[in-house]
């Protein structure tokens, strides 16, 4: 596997993403934010997996997100 000094999200998996997304802002904002049912009914990181890996519309969403975090964060 190459490495990718510039890509924040290599090496990442996404139950890592939304683990670090739901301990920073939680499930209430982030089902506010990104309007999906995964988020706001019965939350929970399996659900929300098992959603994420077959809607790609919504894990780009995820990521962004998880990106938009990490650069605040930097600051």
């Amino acid at each position: 596997m190459e490495s990718q000094p510039n890509n924040p999200l290599h090496g990442v998996k996404l139950e890592q993403i939304i683990n670090d997304l739901v301990a920073h802002y939680g499930w209430e904002y982030m089902g506010y934010t990104i309007k999906i049912r995964c988020f706001n009914e019965n939350p929970s990181v399996k659900s929300s997996l098992k959603f994420l890996r077959r809607t790609p519309w919504a894990r780009t969403k995820v990521e962004n997100m998880y990106l938009k975090m990490l650069k605040n964060q930097k600051r």
